[in-house]
């Protein structure tokens, strides 16, 4: 069974990691085409109304066009997120379901074993549950194990979970206990919990139940062994203290040595021509257990696959989309610069401008054509075209796009460029990407009148580039996910200016594409961030 759950998560992992690829791309076409408005937007307030006048229908249509495309991509992160959560809950009761929870008790284990600390697993039946389905219905049923979920939920702690591990059964994990005694008041407070009645579509319900515990490493070290004996003394509290709870160490011999096959972790109802024919009675056991875990396996491999499925169609179909959509704007920005032509050719503004405009919309062109030209979901690295190039001459690109926007703040901006010349071999767009990226992120993070700073330093093989600021800082549990996808963009919504988003998950993805490394460091919260990319430099034409 474990190799079946080891292949389930492997289909798992694969489908996040090509939907986070996805995404990624599509995100950075949205930091761009963001970027290009603000230019757009900075450019208009110079021009004077005649100029404003002959341009504003063109940047209205880019503005609806870029909001649109903004609210889809998020309506499809959300959507992708809950596709992935889905389907690693029980969809009944919505707790993590078997595969989930089997891989956080692994986790568990393994950070118990390098701390010397203890966990206690709690393996819980309930009593008569079989009575209420057989007279008051399924659905009634149903209602019972929601309630015993929720009732579960409310009694422990939140580092801890609650599985439903099949029919009335459920399993609980506590990731520390300084003693063994700890999981005993647990348990008598979820006993206590559960039997307090409450009304289910007219009937006044109480429930009981059993619960059998063990503790690791006391009773075992692994997850197949603890599970297993768990179950034995759940039996042994449900013949013995009905309503009750008994650890592993109170179950008597005769009654472990039957329970540590792992077969032996379904409950066995004992009759009277089981009790005649012991052998007959075990191999029937044996059996009809191998023949429900061949099922529940079969099922839940069925639906993963379907999830997988659906998400791979919703993101090639949201890709699809997000190219159609760029493409729109990029006609508009080649329509906006044209039209600048039209004024007078004293502004000395209007070339720059269309400059600006002609440098903006080369990236952008590239980027919708890349899934158009690569695999059917644009998934892959980027495509650069490399050749040697002076970090100067990028630094400067860079610090000269982002400066108006730290002006508007109120943002110092305090620059140690590189002495000589410094080159690399890489593509000079995705470059000033990079650098450009890092600023927006430091000064987006930045209160108003805050400090920012760029150094560049070079050593026998490699060149640093070093952007930090005075912000908000990024705490100690965030810290190794800023460079991830999903999770980071959701979290961050909810912040002013927005928040690492994607645009870091680029410049990870940039940075490595060239062969070089990110890493991000801080203090805490509210003493600032640095981020440093470390890049190699090109080989002398003396080196050969």
């Amino acid at each position: 069974m474990s190799a079946i759950h080891l292949q389930l998560q492997a289909a798992v992992a694969s489908a996040e990691q090509d939907l986070a690829r996805l995404t990624e791309r599509a995100e950075a076409m949205r930091s761009l085409l963001v970027r290009l408005l603000q230019d757009v937007v900075r450019a208009e307030s110079r021009l004077n109304s005649s100029n404003t006048a002959q341009i504003l229908d063109a940047n209205e249509h880019l503005v609806v066009t870029a909001l649109g495309a903004q609210t889809e991509a998020e309506d499809a992160v959300l959507a992708l997120y809950e596709v992935s959560r889905s389907a690693e809950l029980d969809f009944l009761t919505q707790l993590p379901n078997r595969v989930l929870f089997l891989d956080r008790l692994a986790t568990a284990i393994t950070t118990a074993k390098r701390h010397g600390t203890r966990l206690a697993l709690l393996f819980l039946d309930l009593d008569n549950f079989k009575q209420i389905n057989d007279t008051l219905g399924h659905a009634v049923g149903d209602e019972v194990l929601k309630r015993v979920a929720r009732r579960l939920e409310t009694s422990i702690r939140d580092a801890d979970t609650v599985s439903r591990h099949g029919g009335d059964e459920f399993v609980i994990l506590l990731t520390e206990i300084s003693q063994p005694a700890d999981a005993g008041l647990i348990a008598d407070k979820m006993l206590e919990a559960l039997r307090a009645p409450s009304e289910i579509e007219g009937h006044d319900l109480g429930q009981e139940a059993s619960i059998g515990i063990t503790i690791y490493p006391d009773d075992g070290e692994d997850s197949d062994t603890l599970m297993v004996r768990a179950d034995a003394a759940m039996y042994h509290a449900k013949r013995h203290v009905s309503g009750g709870f008994a650890f592993h160490g109170e179950v008597p011999a005769g009654e472990r040595g039957l329970a540590s096959h792992p077969l032996a972790a379904l409950r066995q109802r004992v009759t009277r021509e089981e009790q005649a024919s012991p052998w007959q009675a075990r191999r029937h056991a044996q059996v009809r257990h191998a023949n429900e875990q061949l099922v529940l396996a079969a099922v839940s491999a069925e639906e993963l696959r379907d999830d997988a499925e659906r998400a791979r169609r919703r993101q090639v179909a949201f890709m699809e989309i997000v190219v159609d959509e760029l493409s729109k704007p990029l006609a508009t920005i080649g329509d906006a610069t044209a039209m600048l032509e039209l004024a007078p050719t004293g502004e000395s503004l209007l070339p720059r401008v269309q400059a600006s405009g002609a440098e903006q919309g080369a990236p952008m062109a590239c980027l919708v054509d890349a899934p158009r030209e690569g695999s059917p979901a644009g998934a892959g690295t980027p495509r650069l075209e490399c050749r040697r190039v002076d970090m100067a001459g990028i630094i400067d690109e860079a610090m000269d796009a982002c400066r108006p926007l730290m002006a508007t703040r109120l943002q110092q901006l305090k620059a140690d460029p590189p002495a000589g010349t410094l080159e690399v071999h890489g593509d000079s767009t995705y470059l000033v990407q990079i650098v450009r990226s890092l600023l927006d992120n430091a000064s987006r993070w930045t209160p108003d009148g805050g400090k920012i700073a760029l150094s560049v330093v070079a050593s026998e093989n490699t060149v640093l580039i070093t952007v930090s600021d005075s912000g908000m800082g990024i705490t100690a549990r965030a810290l190794p996910h800023v460079f991830e996808p999903f999770e980071q963009y959701i979290h961050a919504t909810g912040f002013n200016r927005g928040g690492f988003g994607i645009g870091l998950t680029v410049v990870h993805e940039l940075v490595e594409a060239h062969g070089g490394s990110v890493a991000a460091s801080s203090a805490g919260r509210g003493l600032g961030s640095q981020f440093v990319v470390t890049l190699p430099l090109a080989e002398r034409s003396g080196d050969q």
